[in-house]
C-alpha cells in the first residue's frame, strides 16, 4: 500500500530551543523515502520518529547553513553501520562540495555503503524516480540555496462510462491503457487526465523567482517562515520570509495544503520579544497566515507530526 506523507523531525530554525530540535524533514513518497535539511540531532529525532536508515534513498540539502546540514555526518555514518543494501543519492549545492565532504567524512567509521554524490548547479529536473521527478530551483539567501520540488507525472483515470458506450470491457481495458486505442477507439476517448501529486519544500530564501516556481499547484507546501510579519525586515536582510509571506505564496500559487516550520527562536523558550503562549504554540503564525488570505489546509510544523500528502482531487 503506498503512503504519500511528511514526517517532521525538526522545525527550529537557527539553534533548537527546548521543544524544537534543528531542522530535519522525512518525506515518504510511495516506497521511497527523501530526507530534507538534515540538522544536528537528526539522527536522533528519526528514531523518535520510527524512521530508519532503510528508509532513506535521497538526501536532498537546501543549503550549507549548520541547522539545514550538521546531522549529515551522523544520517551517513548511520546508513553505513545498518548496511543500507539500496543506492542513495544526496544532492546539495555544488558550490557547498567542500562542506559536504567535510561532513561525509567528519570522523573515522567503516564505509560499507556507497553514497551517490549528485550536486545541484542550476535549476531544472535532477533525477526521476519510479514515481516521480525531483526538480530544484535556486532561492535567494546570503550563501547560495536550492529549494526542491516532486512532481509525479500526470496519469489517466478511466471512466466507466464511457467505457461502457464504447464498448470496451475486460482484457480491453488493460490493452487500451497499454497500447493507446482498441478498435478504433481512443483511451482519450474513455478517460481523462489525472493530475499527478506535487510536493515542494522550501527552505531559507527571500521572495524570489524560484519561491513561486516551486509552489506552482502544489498539494503541499513546506516552506520556512522564520519571522512574524511586524519583523518583515529582518526577513528581508537576513533571507529569509514571514509567515505572511509564505502564505501569499500559497494562496497564489494554488497551493492545496500550507506547512510553515523553521521557526526563530525568538518567539519561542528562549525568551525574546514574545514569550505568549500562543505564539509558542502557533496560534500567532497561523493567523498571520490566514490574514493572508490562504483558505487551504493549513498546518504549523512541531516536531514528530506526520502530514499526509492531500489525496487527488
Amino acid at each position: 500500500m503506498s503512503v504519500r506523507e511528511l514526517v517532521v523531525l525538526g522545525t527550529a530554525s537557527q539553534v533548537p530551543t527546548r521543544h524544537r530540535n534543528h531542522n530535519g524533514y522525512l518525506l515518504r513518497w510511495d516506497g521511497e523515502g527523501i530526507l530534507f535539511d538534515p540538522g544536528e540531532g537528526t539522527q536522533r529525532q528519526m528514531l523518535r520518529a520510527g524512521v530508519a536508515a532503510h528508509d532513506l534513498n535521497r538526501i536532498c540539502v537546501t543549503h550549507f547553513h549548520g541547522d539545514h546540514s550538521l546531522g549529515l555526518a551522523g544520517v551517513i555514518q548511520r546508513i553505513n553501520l545498518d548496511q543500507v543494501p539500496h543506492p542513495v543519492t544526496a544532492h546539495y549545492p555544488k558550490s557547498g562540495q567542500r562542506f559536504f565532504d567535510r561532513l561525509r567524512y567528519s570522523t573515522a567509521y567503516r564505509e560499507t555503503v556507497g553514497i551517490t554524490e549528485a550536486p545541484v548547479s542550476e535549476d531544472g529536473v535532477l533525477a526521476k524516480g519510479s514515481s516521480y521527478e525531483l526538480e530544484a530551483r535556486k532561492l535567494s539567501h546570503p550563501v547560495e540555496s536550492y529549494g526542491y520540488r516532486v512532481v509525479e507525472p500526470d496519469g489517466r483515470r478511466m471512466l466507466p462510462d464511457r467505457l461502457a458506450a464504447h464498448g470496451v470491457k475486460g482484457p480491453d481495458v488493460g490493452r487500451i491503457q497499454r497500447e493507446g486505442s482498441v478498435g478504433g477507439v481512443l483511451l482519450e476517448d474513455v478517460s481523462e487526465v489525472r493530475r499527478g501529486q506535487r510536493f515542494a519544500f522550501v527552505m531559507d530564501t527571500r521572495l524570489c523567482d524560484g519561491v513561486y516556481a516551486l509552489a506552482e499547484g502544489c498539494d503541499m507546501l513546506v516552506i520556512e517562515s522564520t519571522f512574524l510579519d511586524e519583523d518583515t525586515q529582518l526577513a528581508v536582510d537576513h533571507g529569509h520570509l514571514t509567515a505572511g509571506q509564505a502564505a501569499t505564496v500559497a494562496r497564489d500559487a494554488g497551493v492545496r495544503h500550507l506547512v510553515l516550520t523553521h521557526f526563530s527562536q525568538r518567539y519561542g523558550d528562549h525568551g525574546g520579544p514574545s514569550r505568549s503562549s500562543e505564539v509558542e504554540s502557533g496560534g500567532e503564525f497561523e493567523r498571520q497566515a490566514r490574514a493572508a488570505g490562504f483558505e487551504g489546509e493549513l498546518t504549523v510544523a512541531h516536531d514528530l507530526l506526520r502530514v499526509p500528502v492531500p489525496k487527488r482531487r
